[in-house]
């Protein structure tokens, strides 16, 4: 008797839990899954989860309600209709040359005056990662035109127009006349310009456009995001790497192979650097740009650059998938034997190696792991395309 109250019991908590089992998982999927999707014109929407469990939709004009194997409600989503794209997937590196728009303050210093040391950017209320764009209404298109203003102030006061995030404000300096450099200062350490190598995604045979890096190109100091002014894209040779360790990121190594830009950079942003090039790239055949929910767990390849110009295909795993990040859209481990024993993974300067699964553009390589350079982010092709049309 006792055992089939235990048998009893136990039929009860298996069927509570299959009952309960739809419930916690749609509060699951709700939490992991974006409130925005393109579907391509006469699709419907599928989402694959991370567990591999389809979803499917009832659409609307605009909105679309998720349902758990077609029947729990999840989520109401917005969802727009979009013609298939072609893209040319790239891979090979490219230099980028960037001047600001205006100068950035990368830090402070003090001015030795005769009543003792003092930092006139400071009590002027200045910050780090400000961007100064004009003073005394002049345009600044340098750091040395800043500073010949300043030495020839002859310790008049300057009013700064100020860049601070999505706002600009009106400062005044006073300079201050050095010691021990004779000349007047205001304490800002400033900087106008910068140049890197990274790897571009993709190229719009269509509207001659092409992305890169997948992540904004920012200030080394103050880590901020660099207003681009304008910039070129320019050819590299890449001469060899340095292999990543755990801890120890690597890097590629390469130089500018040519005096001729190939293109020119149109915005830095939060999803890569885009710009329009020259001529075409013919490198790889067009390709369907994946979108977000059509991309799956599992092997994949990405196009990469460690030799050379060329890039060439090297196996990888997708390992986890997050569609309400911004950014860093996947995970991916690098499986490819060969790449592995040449750079030991993911290093410097192959930010923007395209990711491609069934035929189709999905993302790009953005950052490593630093405890495991085999390991690291992507982001979503879609997110960088869309990104940069608006």
């Amino acid at each position: 008797m006792k055992i089939h109250k235990n048998i009893k019991s136990g039929m009860l908590s298996l069927t509570a839990m299959l009952c309960l089992y739809p419930v916690y998982s749609a509060f699951y999927h709700a939490g992991h899954l974006a409130d925005f999707y393109y579907v391509r014109h006469g699709e419907a929407l599928e989402v694959s989860n991370c567990i591999a469990e389809p979803m499917k939709t009832e659409l609307s004009a605009s909105s679309a309600k998720l349902k758990l194997f077609g029947i729990f409600p999840v989520k109401e989503v917005a969802v727009q209709p979009s013609e298939e794209i072609m893209l040319v997937p790239c891979g090979q590196p490219f230099g980028v040359r960037m001047l600001m728009d205006g100068i950035m303050v990368i830090g402070f210093g003090e001015v030795e005056t005769k009543s003792g040391n003092c930092c006139p950017a400071v009590s002027a209320g200045i910050q780090e990662g400000d961007m100064i764009t004009a003073v005394n209404e002049t345009l600044l298109t340098s750091s040395q035109d800043f500073r010949n203003i300043v030495e020839a102030s002859g310790g008049e006061a300057l009013h700064l127009t100020v860049r601070r995030a999505d706002s600009s404000m009106n400062l005044t300096i006073q300079p201050e006349y050095s010691l021990s450099a004779q000349c007047w200062q205001t304490g800002l350490w400033v900087r106008d310009s910068t140049a890197g190598i990274g790897t571009m995604t993709y190229y719009d045979p269509e509207k001659g456009e092409f992305g890169g890096l997948g992540h904004p190109i920012c200030d080394p100091d103050t880590g901020e995001i660099i207003p681009l002014g304008s910039g070129t894209a320019d050819k590299v040779t890449i001469s060899g790497a340095i292999r990543g360790q755990a801890g120890n990121p690597g890097q590629l190594q390469g130089y500018f192979s040519s005096e001729q830009p190939t293109g020119i950079l149109e915005s830095n942003q939060e999803s890569g650097i885009f710009g329009r090039l020259n001529e075409p790239v013919t490198t790889f055949p067009a390709v369907p740009m994946g979108l977000k929910q059509e991309i799956t767990l599992g092997e994949a390849v990405i196009l990469t650059t460690v030799q050379g110009c060329e890039p060439h295909p090297y196996t990888i795993q997708i390992t986890a998938i997050d569609y309400t990040d911004e950014t860093q859209n996947m995970i991916i481990e690098i499986t490819d034997e060969d790449l592995l024993a040449s750079t030991g993974g993911i290093v410097q300067g192959m930010s923007g190696s395209p990711i491609l699964q069934n035929g189709r553009l999905v993302g790009a390589v953005t950052h490593v792991f630093v405890s495991d350079p085999a390991m690291g982010y992507g982001i979503f092709a879609e997110s960088m395309y869309h990104h940069n049309q608006h």
